[in-house]
């Protein structure tokens, strides 16, 4: 089933609800960066948490890139997602492997770390982009997406996150919901939605079983969700031989004519997703010829 992301208003339109199913994105982030179970979940999780943040504060053509840092093993994590649904990520460290935690689950937790920080960098197209940060409250990356929307949008909220890891460290199932209340909501609403969420199966236990995020959210609120809007989403980059060698431009002059000189020729690795671009001495040269560096 191709991934899709669902808007909607729920719970007699007191709460904004979106419900996603990523596992293909997920399972392409862990082809493209090798990850081991705990990465894969940190990842996953990361890139779900971001496309339904996307999802809920970004119009049109704007964009954001959440960063998280726990001090973990897993190190940095960095995602890029905009508006329409498209989402890109990478961990510093992918080859993290750890023992369960005691619910005999995978320990995100431990990978990401406790540590750090979760910033989240908006850019409109204009004007200076505008990053709002807190301090990671969990390191299981739901309740700290959850904290972000308090914390910096002003938004009381509910985020899960799931990713079911396969034995072989391929990816089983992943996805989310987030759930925002509204001006509206009554405290009578609210404590029906709170004791919901925390009879909750996971995510990734709905998606195993087949439910849909439609499923997901009817479960939540009893059958009382208005459907705004179905969107697909994927892991897409936008990298290319050219803006690597625009990049290429702004280095210094010597350290091209290096490249040239003693390695002829060099191979350029996009973080976000693999791909690799190698420049040939020719291709450099003329690289050098346009470059914008000092000498």
């Amino acid at each position: 089933m191709a991934d899709y992301l669902v808007k909607s208003v729920a719970g007699n339109e007191m709460f904004r609800a979106y419900a996603v199913s990523a596992t293909e994105i997920v399972r392409e982030a862990q082809r493209r960066h090798d990850t081991w179970s705990a990465a894969s979940a940190a990842l996953g999780r990361s890139l779900v948490g971001t496309l339904l943040l996307a999802s809920s504060v970004l119009k049109g053509e704007e964009r954001m890139t959440v960063k998280i840092n726990g001090n973990g093993p897993v190190g940095g994590i960095v995602i890029d997602g905009n508006a329409n649904g498209t989402v890109k990520g990478y961990l510093q460290h992918p080859h993290v492997h750890l023992p369960l935690n005691a619910k005999h689950k995978i320990d995100v937790k431990g990978a990401v770390g406790t540590d750090g920080f979760l910033s989240v960098t908006k850019d409109q197209g204009v004007g200076d982009p505008f990053t709002g940060t807190v301090q990671l409250v969990s390191g299981e990356l739901g309740e700290d997406f959850t904290y972000y929307l308090a914390q910096s949008e002003q938004i009381p909220s509910a985020v899960g996150l799931s990713v079911f890891v396969n034995d072989d460290n391929t990816i089983g199932v992943a996805g989310g919901f987030l759930v925002q209340v509204l001006p509206n909501a009554t405290d009578e609403a609210i404590d029906t939605l709170e004791a919901k969420l925390k009879d909750m199966p996971l995510v990734s236990q709905l998606l195993r079983e087949g439910k849909t995020p439609e499923d997901i959210l009817n479960q939540l609120f009893d059958g009382d969700v208005k459907v705004l809007d179905t969107m697909p989403v994927k892991f897409e980059c936008d990298c290319s031989k050219e803006r690597f060698a625009e990049a290429l431009m702004a280095l210094p002059k010597h350290e091209v004519r290096d490249m040239i000189d003693q390695d002829h020729g060099a191979t350029a690795v996009c973080h976000f997703c693999g791909n690799q671009y190698h420049f040939s001495e020719a291709e450099l040269e003329a690289v050098l010829s346009r470059s914008k560096g000092k000498d």
